[in-house]
């Protein structure tokens, strides 16, 4: 009997990620498929359960043929309105003057078929209230719920309803707005937040990038003049007649130009080496966007600061992996939480211990994919080692990748590596 379960393959086709995303829209974010817009306005619309008061009303009220015509109308009017705000707040391009107007439509239909139908359609000044909060600047909202409250207390009063009634929709018209603009803060924050994110990633790769550029000029800069001047030096022996003296410069010059062409290797390999801050950086955004939060202490940055290129680039590595793999693989994941730690082997050697879990599925019964596979052996080749397996109680998965805690060497400078002088 097969498992039933989603089973969690690092070989699998990167699109499977993208489809369960399609359903997702991250909130604050400008919907970017249709699939997602339709899931956001189902959501909306759960909300208008509340209006089976007046639906109710009109029909059980005893209202006449006009009244419940002119009653379902309004109600009509007022969803639609309600949808639309919602389909123009969703879209990139939103449009503030429509909103306006659609919330002042909205208004103006409550306000109506309250006067006309009676105390069960203040009902919809909660759903009005709400809108304005929506499209309120924040230093002007609660002026604007203050002005929807006395708006409603005011119709229910001219409408002679029950005043408990009254001061009931009353309160709940003021709470709700109140509660969304709350969100509407709580949304702006969050895509502050990712910016911020997508900025520090940002500045952690033009880091990077100036790193290279100034191992670059450093190593060329210093060959390239050695270079030069021993060209020089060539040319004018050839001239005095002293070909021995200029086939040693044309030596040093062969030799300068490949230890050049070694130096620029090994800077360009330092760049293409993935680093730990950078690669938690990314993670955040990537697990942001499925809609997975990342728990990771502050610290983790600086756990090891004196680790080899290489054991830090294989911890980087098996950290990028991880994230890839709870991004396309972790079906109902929320959380990732990414550890540092430290052990001793039977050996006495000291190991630096990088260890991802997430609270999805788990593996299942698959066998490890190539992601996995290829992770293993870059860990290998610095003598490090990796565990996969379950995670906590059971449940998640978990990947454990170990590198030997040795420093790293201080290079010697490119001036220390000159040649033999002229």
């Amino acid at each position: 009997m097969s498992d039933p379960r989603p089973t969690r393959r690092t070989d699998e086709h990167p699109e499977v990620g993208a489809a369960r995303a399609s359903f997702m829209n991250v909130p604050g974010a400008p919907v970017e498929t249709r699939r997602q817009l339709l899931v956001k306005v189902s959501w909306m619309l759960l909300w208008m359960i509340y209006l089976a008061y007046p639906v109710g009303n009109l029909l059980h009220g005893g209202h006449g043929t006009g009244a419940r015509v002119l009653g379902w109308t309004c109600l009509a009017a007022f969803v639609g309105g309600y949808v639309l705000l919602v389909v123009f707040r969703s879209l990139a391009g939103m449009r503030p003057r429509a909103c306006r107007v659609i919330v002042a439509t909205m208004v103006a239909l409550a306000v109506a078929s309250a006067f006309v139908l009676g105390d069960a359609f203040l009902t919809l000044f909660i759903y009005a209230s709400v809108c304005v909060a929506i499209i309120t600047p924040a230093r002007y909202a609660l002026r604007a719920l203050l002005a929807m409250a006395a708006l409603t207390a005011g119709v229910g009063l001219l409408t002679h309803a029950d005043i408990d009634n009254v001061w009931t929709f009353t309160l709940s018209a003021f709470l709700s707005g109140a509660a969304m603009t709350g969100l509407q803060r709580l949304v702006a924050t969050m895509r502050e937040l990712r910016e911020a994110r997508a900025a520090v990633a940002h500045l952690a790769a033009s880091e990077e990038r100036l790193r290279l550029a100034r191992d670059l000029h450093d190593l060329l800069g210093h060959s390239l003049s050695l270079i030069t001047l021993k060209s020089e030096l060539a040319g004018r022996f050839m001239d005095a007649g002293k070909d021995e003296a200029a086939r040693a410069q044309v030596a040093d010059i062969e030799n300068v130009a490949r230890q050049s062409l070694i130096d620029v290797r090994e800077a360009v390999t330092g760049f293409r080496r993935p680093t730990l801050p950078v690669e938690l950086a990314a993670a955040r955004t990537a697990l942001a966007a499925a809609q997975v939060s990342l728990e990771a202490a502050p610290e983790l940055l600086d756990a090891w600061p004196g680790l080899a290129p290489e054991e830090a680039g294989a911890l980087a590595w098996a950290l990028r992996e991880a994230v890839t793999n709870v991004v396309r693989h972790g079906e109902g994941a929320t959380v990732c939480t990414v550890r540092a730690d430290e052990t001793w082997e039977g050996s006495g050697e000291r190991y630096a211990v990088l260890e991802i879990t997430d609270d999805g599925p788990g593996p299942g019964k698959s066998h490890p994919g190539n992601g996995l596979s290829g992770l293993g052996e870059r860990l290998a080749l610095v003598g490090g080692r990796l565990e996969t397996g379950t995670g906590e109680r059971g449940k998640g998965f978990r990947l454990r990748a170990s590198v030997p805690l040795r420093t790293a060497s201080v290079p010697s400078s490119p001036a220390s590596r000159a040649s033999p002088a002229p």
